[in-house]
C-alpha cells in the first residue's frame, strides 16, 4: 500500500503518511505512533522539528480520546497545551491515553519519547466528540 495510502485505526490522514508517521496501537482509551527520524523532520539544528512532535502528540492524544466512542463518531482538537523537554532524535514513540472521558468532552494527555525511553515533549489535551462527516473532504477521512 502506497504511503498516502496508510490507514491510521481506520482513518486516512494525508499529512500523517506524508510525514512518516506508522500507527501501533489504538484501544481502550490509550494510542501509539512512532516515526524514524530523517533529513525531512529536521530543524536547523539537527533535530526533530517541534511541528512534527505537536503533531505526533495530536494524532496521540485524539486517536486515544475516539478509541472511547463508537466508529460512527470522531474528534476534533478544541485545545492543545504541549512542553518540549528535551532534543528529539532518532526513533520517536509517542502515546497517548485518555484521562476523563464525557459524553461529548475528553481529556487526555500523552508524550513522546525517543529510543531510549526519555520524554522529548508531553502534552494534554481536550477534543470534542462528534459525528463522522459523510460528505468525506478530498484527502482525508473525517
Amino acid at each position: 500500500m502506497p504511503q498516502s495510502q496508510t490507514r491510521f485505526f481506520g482513518l486516512r490522514i494525508p499529512f500523517a503518511a506524508h510525514c512518516g508517521v506508522e500507527p501501533v496501537r489504538m484501544g481502550g482509551g490509550q494510542a501509539e505512533f512512532r516515526v524514524a527520524l530523517d533529513g525531512r523532520h529536521e530543524n536547523s539544528l539537527g533535530m526533530a522539528h517541534g511541528g512534527l512532535l505537536l503533531t505526533l502528540l495530536d494524532m496521540a492524544l485524539a486517536s486515544a480520546a475516539r478509541s472511547t466512542l463508537p466508529d460512527d463518531s470522531t474528534v476534533v482538537t478544541v485545545d492543545m497545551q504541549s512542553a518540549f523537554m528535551a532534543p528529539a532524535r532518532g526513533v520517536l514513540t509517542a502515546q497517548g491515553r485518555v484521562a476523563k472521558a464525557g459524553r461529548s468532552i475528553i481529556f487526555a494527555e500523552g508524550e513522546v519519547r525517543d529510543a531510549a525511553g526519555d520524554i522529548c515533549a508531553r502534552a494534554t489535551g481536550v477534543f470534542r466528540a462528534t459525528a463522522k462527516r459523510l460528505d468525506k473532504p478530498a484527502g482525508g477521512d473525517a
